[in-house]
C-alpha cells in the first residue's frame, strides 16, 4: 500500500533508519536502543515513528539522550493524559443530533498532550529537527495511511496518537488525521530508501479466553494488527531491504501508561540493542553506498493536494 508523502527537502534517508512501532509506554526502549548505538558511533541517518513510537522518536531526532530524555518522557506520556473528559461527550451520545455528534467525536481532550509536547519541543517543525523524522498517521476520512514531514511537531505527533473515540481527530494541512496504527503500526514502508531498517514493534497478545465481547474485538483486532506488522515487514525483506527487528526481553508484563516502568524498559532496549549488535555492524558494512543516492519510491515523490 502506498504511503501519501509530504515533500521535504531531506527526502533521502541514506544508510540507516530506526523504525518505530506504536506500543504505548514500551516505545520509550528506543531511547535505550539509540543510546546503545550511539556509543558505537551508529547513528541513524532517518527516524519514522508510529503513535508513541513517534513521540519517542522526535526525542532522540532532536537530539534529546540519557536520564534526561527519560525524565523528560515521563511528562510526555502518563495516564493522566487520558483523564481529560470532554463534558460534551456525553449529550453528544445520549442526543447525538441535537448535541452535534460528528466525525470529530473524542471522549477526551488533547489540550494536555499539545501542552506537554510543546513544553518540551516548543515551536519547532518537523523539517527543523536534526536528524530527519517521519510521522505515520491515517485519514480518518479515507483510512489510508499518511507519512508527515512537514509541519509543526505539537500538530504532527497529536495527529499519530489520536486515538479514534478516544482523543479527537487532528486536522494537518487540510487533512482531518487519526492513530497511524490503524493503518499502519510499524511503518517499514515510510522508510524504503534506506538501505538498513532497524525495526522495534509490538506484537499484541491473543486473549487466552473468549469470555466477553471486549476479548473478542481485542482478538480480531490483534490479528489484523499482527498480520499487518509482519506484512510489511516481508514486503521489505521482499524487495531487497535489510531489515533488523529488535525485540524486548521482558519479564513481565508493563501497562500502556505504566511511565514507572520507563527507566526498566530504558534498559531493556539498550539491552536488546546490545544483543543485536554485531548484526547490525554486520549489515551496515555489507551495504553498499553507491555513488549517488538511489530513487526516492513512487510514493514518496507524489504530492497530494491540499498539502502544500
Amino acid at each position: 500500500m502506498q504511503h501519501p508523502v509530504v515533500p521535504s527537502g531531506r527526502a533521502h534517508a541514506g544508510q540507516l533508519a530506526l523504525v518505530l512501532g506504536s506500543g504505548g509506554v514500551r516505545s520509550i526502549a528506543a531511547l535505550g536502543i539509540a543510546e546503545r548505538l550511539a556509543r558505537e558511533g551508529i547513528r541513524p541517518d532517518l527516524i519514522v515513528g508510529c503513535s508513541s513510537g513517534a513521540l519517542f522518536g522526535a526525542q532522540i531526532a532532536h537530539g534529546m539522550h540519557g536520564e534526561e530524555a527519560v525524565c523528560l518522557a515521563t511528562t510526555l506520556w502518563s495516564a493522566e493524559l487520558t483523564q481529560q473528559r470532554r463534558w460534551r461527550a456525553y449529550p453528544q451520545l445520549v442526543a447525538p443530533k441535537l448535541a452535534g455528534f460528528g466525525a470529530g467525536f473524542a471522549l477526551r481532550d488533547d489540550r494536555l498532550i499539545a501542552e506537554r509536547i510543546e513544553s518540551a519541543f516548543g515551536d519547532v517543525r518537523l523539517e527543523q529537527l536534526p536528524t530527519p523524522l517521519r510521522v505515520a498517521a491515517t485519514d480518518a476520512t479515507t483510512g489510508e495511511p499518511v507519512v508527515l514531514t512537514q509541519g509543526r511537531l505539537v500538530d504532527v505527533l497529536r495527529a499519530s496518537m489520536a486515538v479514534p473515540i478516544i482523543f479527537p481527530s487532528v486536522e494537518v494541512a487540510g487533512r482531518r488525521l487519526v492513530d497511524g496504527a490503524l493503518s499502519d503500526p510499524l511503518p517499514i514502508a515510510a522508510a524504503a530508501d534506506a538501505r538498513v531498517v532497524v525495526t522495534l514493534g509490538f506484537r499484541g497478545r491473543m486473549p487466552r479466553r473468549v469470555d466477553r465481547l471486549s476479548r473478542l474485538v481485542a482478538q480480531t483486532s490483534t490479528t489484523l494488527i499482527n498480520n499487518l506488522m509482519q506484512a510489511r515487514t516481508d514486503a521489505a525483506q521482499a524487495a531487497g531491504q535489510k531489515v533488523i527487528a529488535i525485540e524486548l526481553d521482558l519479564d513481565r508484563p508493563v501497562g500502556l501508561w505504566e511511565t514507572s516502568a520507563m527507566p526498566y524498559l530504558f534498559e531493556a532496549g539498550r539491552r536488546a540493542a546490545e544483543a543485536r549488535l554485531l548484526d547490525i555492524v554486520a549489515v551496515l558494512e555489507q551495504a553498499e553506498v553507491p555513488s549517488e543516492r538511489p530513487p526516492l519510491p513512487a510514493f514518496m515523490c507524489r504530492e497530494l493536494q491540499p498539502w502544500s
